[in-house]
């Protein structure tokens, strides 16, 4: 049976808000037997300010700066398990008595991100600048549609990657000055428009 994509995710970003959290993405899996709704969430823009004031507060006083009872933190998000518990409870909740799922039963997924989490819109480029980026276009720049790169300068347009190009072999013998290894290392740049991101997501720095 059908159902309303829209209105399921009206309804997820509505018992977020009541949490301090905001739904980054929502997907569907499998077929009529065997259905996954998989909801990604994390804490609203006020929550992971005062996430990150309790963190530096901690650290300024050289003590755990993890906020009391946090548990497992996501770095980006500022998600625990208990979020996802409480969330995952209360949507599905809605989800049932609404009947927003009709037919077969289904499975509710609740977490965050992740590390390599989906960007989606100007904001999230603005807020991940200087993070490193994969990028996919629908048509090629250069003869390329797969880019990689940290996220630079952000306009409403379009977003710029910044990549590492190796610059030109020394012709001296010996030694490299630490001048001349600053310099063999050049900034290349492409700029993409975002009507020309097809997908895109923060590639993990280990």
């Amino acid at each position: 049976m059908a159902f309303d994509v829209e209105q399921i995710r009206a309804t997820a970003q509505r018992v977020a808000t009541s949490h301090g959290l905001n739904v980054v993405d929502l997907e569907f899996h499998g077929g009529a037997k065997h259905r996954i709704l998989r909801v990604f969430i994390e804490k609203n823009a006020e929550e992971r300010r005062r996430l990150a004031a309790e963190f530096e507060a901690g650290a300024s006083v050289g003590t755990d700066p993890k906020p009391r009872g946090a548990g497992s933190v996501d770095q980006l998000a500022g998600i625990t398990h208990t979020d996802c518990e409480a969330f995952s409870r209360d949507f599905g909740t809605v989800l049932d008595v609404e009947d927003l799922i009709p037919g077969a039963e289904y499975t509710l997924e609740v977490s965050s991100p992740g590390l390599d989490r989906k960007l989606h819109g100007v904001e999230d480029y603005r807020r991940f600048q200087g993070m490193l980026a994969k990028v996919q276009t629908f048509e090629p720049i250069a003869g390329n549609r797969h880019w990689q790169g940290r996220i630079g300068e952000v306009s409403d347009t379009s977003v710029k990657l910044e990549q590492q190009a190796r610059g030109k072999k020394s012709s001296e013998r010996g030694k490299k000055s630490a001048e001349h290894r600053a310099q063999s290392a050049e900034k290349a740049e492409v700029e993409i428009a975002l009507g020309n991101i097809e997908k895109a997501h923060l590639a993990p720095e280990i």
